[in-house]
């Protein structure tokens, strides 16, 4: 899964049915925003390591310095995407620590709830979107 959006990756999973009158983040919310993390997170590890594999079992030392250009450039593309990948384990980590803490799901800036279904389209989002929208406008602006 080259994907950093879960909802746009090759796992799927049934959205969160809220209940009238239960409380935000209960351990029924948890429990699905935990299942979700990590499950994107064991879909990328998956491909860390058939990078790894794949990049051990290709590598050639081509006498062609066209082929071995073009290997090397395929190799750095996918090492790319495997810091992003990397980076965005790190972020489904500290969410998975947010859970565990009690936080998860309310924003680090206002505190307030963030919400089930920004959650599911982007369960690393640590702003509500109003704060979220200051921070893009504001970082515009110092380009």
């Amino acid at each position: 899964m080259s994907n950093s959006n879960p909802a746009a990756s090759e796992f799927t999973f049934k959205p969160y049915e809220e209940k009238e009158g239960e409380e935000y983040m209960n351990d029924a919310q948890l429990s699905h925003f935990s299942a979700i993390l990590n499950k994107w997170k064991s879909e990328l590890m998956i491909e860390v390591d058939r990078t790894v594999h794949h990049m051990q079992d290709e590598a050639a030392n081509f006498p062609d310095p066209n082929d071995r250009a073009t290997q090397e450039s395929e190799f750095s593309l996918e090492l790319r995407t495997r810091d992003r990948e990397r980076k965005l384990i790190k972020k489904i980590d500290e969410s998975l620590k947010e859970i565990e803490s009690g936080n998860y799901g309310f924003c680090e800036t206002c505190g307030i709830e963030i919400g089930i279904r920004r959650l599911e389209a982007r369960p690393t989002a640590t702003l509500c979107i109003d704060c979220k929208t200051l921070d893009e406008i504001r970082e515009k602006q110092l380009g």
